[in-house]
């Protein structure tokens, strides 16, 4: 299984603790700590996904549960339609593009930690948010959010990138939230409640 780069120094670290606590006959701490190994690598999980394929599909950007569809204006898209994933700490947590195209922008911002499956997370909460124009000239967004639990958003996309469809660029440590901005005359294929996998769920199509 493939771990996201961002894991070893937590996963080694808990090992390591987990194999002195063990020598030094404190079986009961060591078992803990092997057990928050074994969890942290569960977390780090890094699974290899099949972008679908076919012309004007827009695919999930995270694992996770969709907590909210709405129009909405956005101060770096304009007018668009926002479509949110919850991701629990259970979930994977790799962020991937949701079209082929370039990055444009790449923009951090300060926030608070509210739980990322409110409403309010998406203005509030520390945030990086990626704008990507796809080859016909549209413009996407999509916003890493931390959440109660986030404390780190891992963005490796700079401005001037090409990305294919479904490709890794990130991640977020622990539980969080990403939201996917998209043109106004797309077809949204998804509803609230829906679980999706980043990289192979399709979010929405232009018909």
């Amino acid at each position: 299984m493939r771990i996201a780069s961002e894991g070893y120094p937590l996963i080694f670290t808990a090992a390591i603790l987990a194999l002195l606590a063990l020598a030094a006959g404190w079986t009961a701490l060591g078992i803990i700590l092997v057990l928050i190994a074994l969890a942290v690598t569960g977390f780090f999980r890094d699974p290899e996904r099949q972008a679908p394929k076919g012309e004007g599909l827009i695919v999930a950007p995270a694992d996770g549960k969709i907590v909210g569809i709405a129009g909405v204006k956005s101060a770096f898209l304009g007018s668009a339609k926002r479509v949110s994933i919850f991701l629990s700490p259970l979930d994977v947590h790799i962020n991937r593009t949701p079209v082929e195209g370039k990055i444009e922008r790449v923009t951090y911002q300060r926030g608070k930690f509210l739980a990322a499956y409110k409403d309010e997370a998406s203005q509030r909460n520390e945030q990086n948010a990626l704008t990507i124009v796809d080859s016909a000239g549209r413009l996407f967004g999509v916003v890493q959010i931390a959440g109660v639990m986030a404390r780190r958003i891992v963005c490796r996309a700079k401005a001037g990138d090409r990305l294919a469809r479904g490709e890794r660029f990130g991640l977020i440590m622990f539980g969080s939230r990403t939201d996917a901005y998209l043109p106004e005359n797309c077809q949204i294929e998804v509803v609230e409640g829906q679980r999706v996998k980043g990289g192979e769920t399709v979010l929405a199509r232009f018909v």
